[in-house]
């Protein structure tokens, strides 16, 4: 199964994962909003050999098929400084 991957123009690290390229027909509204005009990645095989690197391609393929699309936003930063005056206040 292919699958078309696009970067969001907005945030760094978004991405949404389609299973035809250019059709955006199943993903929300609010969704596409928030997401901006997608840039086109690259053309992607779930059955190949190489796993993806953000996404378990097994999870990533059960999104397709049902939804029609997957949405990936990545983990927030850890704020190290407030981690460190945390710990510096707590000693």
């Amino acid at each position: 199964m292919l699958c078309a991957i696009y970067k969001s123009p907005r945030k760094e690290g978004m991405y949404l994962y389609v299973p035809k390229r250019d059709d955006f027909s199943r993903v929300p509204a609010p969704l596409r909003e928030q997401f901006g005009r997608p840039i086109f990645v690259m053309l992607f095989n779930l059955a190949g050999k190489k796993p993806l690197v953000q996404v378990d391609n097994t999870k990533l393929q059960t999104a397709l098929e049902q939804d029609g699309f997957y949405f990936y936003m990545p983990p927030p930063q850890e704020n190290l400084l407030k981690k460190w005056r945390e710990t510096q206040a707590k000693s």
